[in-house]
């Protein structure tokens, strides 16, 4: 199968929609498939395999692009054409720009089109503070049905996005697979720095962004019984790490807040008591899969804009999303119930094994392009 992966952001693997990109692209390549990648990435300008567009200039948007550490794609037809002639079928990653532009030429040339549906529309607003303007997230989801509607299968990360979305524009032939957890996370020895040998350690992954919902955590440790003891740390990146720092300097451990290489993160969730995922908007969450695949109790947000939500085994693992005192009452209860604690990890090391393993998941993510190919 000669497949063209196209990728509006691709760069270094900071974020969700470019991990899951590079996992698909490396594991149909490691199945024997021929692999394009149509992205803008200019550090891989002359790699085997990559189509390289430029950068699309957003004017006074740049800075946010920035703070995120990420570039989109400018459509530059001549390249996609290039990249596009001679494949069996097109993968999008993204509805915009240079996929839209794919998925035009590809219609052209009378190649097949599937595409991923991994970004909420919340996931653009909330950058501009404009994650709860109704009529602002159905503009940005209806932008889309142009590229959905030519598309032969639609990938969905969770079914909560597929109800989502079909909710406004009808059924699609839509796969459910999750984007998928690397083998390398499972549960393993690993001891917490002597420093922090009686303290309780709470982990959450995820973008110093506003959807991320830092403070949400931060306040729910000043409320904690347990409070005294509590060493929060924050794994990840992005524009609101100095505020945050500040924010959380009212709690009595300063909290680490950090972007660990993917080994020091699985040290890290394996000597951690508790992981804590307090988004208020997510598309999967795959951070807090790691989590469960080492073993970690999550307490999840409930947020009807949260879909990582699917995954809590139990109510214990739910917290209401916007009352860090009902967040601080589940902390405390699963710090409080070490025997209960160490039954619940079993049954989500044994979830995680069961449904999410990354090759699992790619082996169906495959299946689905092989379907569309088989009709």
């Amino acid at each position: 199968m000669k497949i063209a992966v196209v990728c509006d952001v691709l760069g270094a693997e900071n974020n969700g929609t470019t991990i899951a990109a590079m996992n698909l692209i490396r594991s149909l390549k490691s199945k024997g498939h021929t692999v394009r990648v149509l992205c803008p990435d200019q550090n891989r300008i002359g790699e085997a395999g990559y189509y390289i567009v430029p950068v699309r200039n957003l004017g006074p948007l740049n800075k946010i692009l920035e703070w995120n550490q990420v570039v989109l794609a400018k459509r530059d037809s001549n390249i996609v054409r290039q990249a596009l002639d001679g494949m069996d079928i097109v993968h999008i990653m993204l509805p915009f720009t240079l996929g839209k532009c794919a998925a035009s030429v590809a219609q052209e040339m009378n190649i097949p089109i599937t595409a991923g549906f991994h970004m909420m529309s919340e996931n653009f607003t909330a950058h501009l503070a404009m994650q709860n303007v109704q009529f602002l997230n159905a503009w940005t989801y209806h932008s889309f049905d142009p590229l959905y509607k030519q598309c032969a299968a639609i990938h969905y990360p969770t079914q909560y996005l597929r109800d989502l979305y079909e909710q406004m524009i009808g059924p699609t032939n839509g796969y459910v697979i999750s984007n998928g957890v690397n083998e390398m996370f499972h549960r393993m020895p690993a001891e917490k720095p002597d420093a922090w040998k009686n303290r309780d350690v709470i982990l959450y992954t995820g973008r110093f962004s506003r959807e991320k919902s830092h403070t949400v955590l931060i306040d729910a440790a000043n409320l904690s019984a347990n409070r005294d003891r509590l060493q929060l740390i924050f794994a990840g990146e992005g524009p609101l790490k100095a505020s945050l720092m500040n924010y959380a300097k009212k709690l009595p451990i300063p909290p680490v807040f950090h972007f660990f290489s993917r080994d020091e993160l699985r040290k890290v969730l394996n000597f951690s008591d508790l992981y804590v995922h307090a988004a208020e908007i997510e598309a999967e969450g795959i951070a807090c899969l790691e989590a469960i695949a080492c073993g970690l109790v999550p307490i999840i947000s409930n947020s009807p804009r949260c879909a990582t939500k699917s995954y809590a085994l139990d109510e214990k693992d739910l917290f209401q999303y916007d009352d860090p005192a009902d967040l601080a009452k589940k902390i405390d209860w699963w710090l409080d119930h070490p025997a209960e604690r160490a039954e619940r990890s079993v049954a989500y090391q044994s979830y995680s094994k069961d449904n999410l393993t990354l090759s699992s998941c790619m082996n169906q993510m495959e299946r689905m392009l092989l379907d569309v190919l088989d009709r």
